[in-house]
């Protein structure tokens, strides 16, 4: 696996901007959530090996939250930061099943023809890093036609370059 920094950079600047814009509205984390919070926060400072056990252990926590207001938030943040580097496919499916979990809990409002930024990200993950997700929601299936069309376009490009 590579970086999926590389293969889908359009996505996570999607996400790093609502994670910015949201970032600007201060998180009241709650006493659950908080040691969680520290932990994504600090997962970069980590060696390879340490960052990937423990971002698998995150998306373990996340799951066993009860349905808290920042339980999609931290699943959406560890997701983000669980494609830099090469953490093993294990890791990378427990953040995508944290994720699928936490959107089918509190699935966001998308807007007409546009699914949210958190189903863009689980649909790059799934596309991209070869893991399976488990939605029912049109917004998921939304996700993953934009990308293989966007994908379908650039291919087309490249084709038409030669």
């Amino acid at each position: 696996m590579h970086s999926a920094r590389s293969r889908y950079p359009i996505a996570t600047l999607i996400l790093f901007l609502a994670v910015s814009v949201s970032a600007q509205q201060k998180t009241v984390w709650s006493a659950q959530e908080q040691p969680i919070a520290d932990q994504i926060k600090g997962l970069r400072k980590l060696d390879d090996t340490l960052r990937a056990r423990t971002t698998k252990q995150l998306a373990l926590q996340i799951r066993q939250l009860p349905v808290v207001p920042n339980k999609l938030k931290l699943a959406g943040a560890l997701a983000l930061l669980s494609t830099e580097g090469d953490f093993g496919r294990d890791t990378l499916q427990e953040v995508t099943n944290t994720l699928a979990s936490a959107l089918r809990e509190q699935p966001p409002a998308g807007k007409p023809g546009q699914p949210d930024d958190l189903y863009m990200w689980l649909a790059s993950l799934v596309r991209y890093e070869h893991v399976q997700a488990q939605s029912d929601s049109p917004q998921f299936a939304e996700a993953l036609s934009k990308l293989e069309a966007a994908d379908a376009a650039r291919q087309q490009g490249r084709l038409h370059a030669f």
